[in-house]
Order: structure tokens, then C-alpha cells, then sequence
């Protein structure tokens, strides 16, 4: 059974038949969904689906294309939100410096006190990283004592074994089938067993062979044959240890 660490279910892609696809779940083999948020809006239907689904989790945080949004009272909301039993971790935060919807001083103040709210809450994070890694590092690094994953890892080998020396989590999604794919493979490779979960950040990132069509947690099955495929084992494996690596990680 697969565990989808990083899926977007409030995603107005989803609106049309959102309870349909998330009941379909199930008989595709998935046994969980962590529903990560970008905004506040995002967190409180995240909070919703989790509380509605069983096999549904959230995260609620503000994501870097939103990160001028982020004031005291909005970070209270999420406080808030994050009391609810089925909120396992803060984000989607972090930093996006590919797009820079937000200016990149409000950004990294968002992570920042973002990844306070983690520190005070004791929960781990989510980190959103697109062209952006050095100022990434350097905030993980300013807080040793929180866990986190860098989903849909787009860093070096050498980011990647500095992430797990400092104790994260790297989460690979569709993307690794993409032929274009450079650094993924090699980084896959090397991922120690308990530190590396799949996901697939639907609707998008769909992989081959459906790229460019909405994605869902069904399509897990393609993500875990190419990470078996690179690590020269089987597909249930990966499935396997990816499951439970994600439930140690959220506390599941």
C-alpha cells in the first residue's frame, strides 16, 4: 500500500469530482494521503479533508508564492489550525526563487517564522525548494532542532547528503521519470533506506507515462517502479519502506 506524502486535494483542479478521485484511493492501492497547504484558505480545506477522510492527513502552512501574506494574525490562524489531531507538519514553506511571486526579504521571513511555528509546536516541516537551495541550507542550518523533508528534491548529491547528515527527509515525485531528470537518480541512489519518501504533489508533476494529464495518488505505482529501477529492487519494496518511512515521519 502507498502513503502520499505531498498531495494537493483542495486544488481547484479537484472541484469538478474531488470525493469521487479521494474514495477511488483506496481500491489504487493508497492507504494514505498527507494533504500539504499554500495558503491560509489552502490550510483550513486541508484541516477539512483530514477531518473528513480517515486515511487523510494535513499540513498547513503558506507556501513562498504567498509569502507576503504571512502577518501575525495570519500565523495565529495557522497556530490554530495546527491544533487539530490531524495536522501532522507546517508547510508547504519555504523558498521560490524560480517564479518570485513574493519578494525574496518576505519569502525568507516567512520560512523563518514559519519554521518557528514548527519549533514551538513540535512538528516537522515541508519545505518548498525551487532555485533557491544556498538560502534554503542556511535556514535549516539556523535550526538544528527541527525535522523536515525537501519535497520534490531538485538539489545536488552533495545538498542531499548534507540534508540527511543533519537528520531530513528528501521526498522524490514524479519528476524522476521525466527524461530530462539529471541530479534525481543519482540522489536516489544514494538515499539511505529510512530516509526518503515518494509522493506525487497532485494535480501536477504527473509522470510518464501521463505526463501533462492531472495527476493523482493512483499514479504513485510509476514513481516507485523508476526508484526501484535505480536502486535495483522491487516496486512493493519501495512502496513498503516509503509507507512506513512516511508514517515515522508524521508520526502516524
Amino acid at each position: 500500500m502507498f502513503f502520499d506524502t505531498h498531495a494537493h486535494y483542495d486544488d481547484e483542479d479537484f472541484d469538478s469530482d474531488r470525493d469521487f478521485v479521494i474514495q477511488e484511493l483506496p481500491k489504487k492501492g493508497v492507504s494514505l494521503v498527507l494533504n500539504a497547504s499554500s495558503s491560509l484558505e489552502s490550510s483550513k480545506k486541508s484541516v477539512e479533508l483530514a477531518e473528513k477522510y480517515d486515511f487523510f492527513y494535513a499540513a498547513v502552512g503558506v507556501h513562498p508564492h504567498e509569502a507576503s501574506s504571512l502577518t501575525a494574525d495570519l500565523l495565529n490562524e495557522l497556530r490554530s489550525l495546527a491544533s487539530s489531531p490531524k495536522v501532522r507538519a507546517i508547510g508547504e514553506i519555504g523558498l521560490d526563487y524560480y517564479y518570485d511571486y513574493s519578494p525574496r526579504e518576505k519569502q525568507r521571513e516567512a520560512f523563518i517564522r514559519q519554521m518557528e511555528l514548527a519549533g514551538e509546536l513540535n512538528l516537522p516541516v515541508i519545505v518548498h525548494d525551487r532555485d533557491a537551495h544556498e538560502d534554503s541550507m542556511e535556514i535549516v542550518r539556523a535550526f538544528p532542532e527541527i525535522r523536515g523533508v525537501f519535497h520534490c528534491y531538485s538539489g545536488s548529491l552533495e545538498m542531499a547528503k548534507e540534508l540527511v547528515k543533519l537528520g531530513w527527509f528528501l521526498s522524490f515525485t514524479g519528476s524522476v521519470t521525466f527524461k530530462n531528470a539529471r541530479k534525481a537518480p543519482e540522489v536516489v541512489a544514494f538515499m539511505p533506506e529510512d530516509r526518503f519518501m515518494i509522493e506525487t504533489d497532485c494535480p501536477y508533476l504527473a509522470p510518464v507515462p501521463l505526463r501533462g494529464k492531472r495527476n493523482d495518488s493512483g499514479n504513485l505505482k510509476f514513481i516507485a517502479e523508476r526508484i526501484a529501477e535505480l536502486r535495483g529492487t522491487s516496486a512493493e519494496r519501495i512502496a513498503s519502506l516509503t509507507a512506513e518511512n512516511g508514517k515515522r515521519f508524521f508520526g502516524i
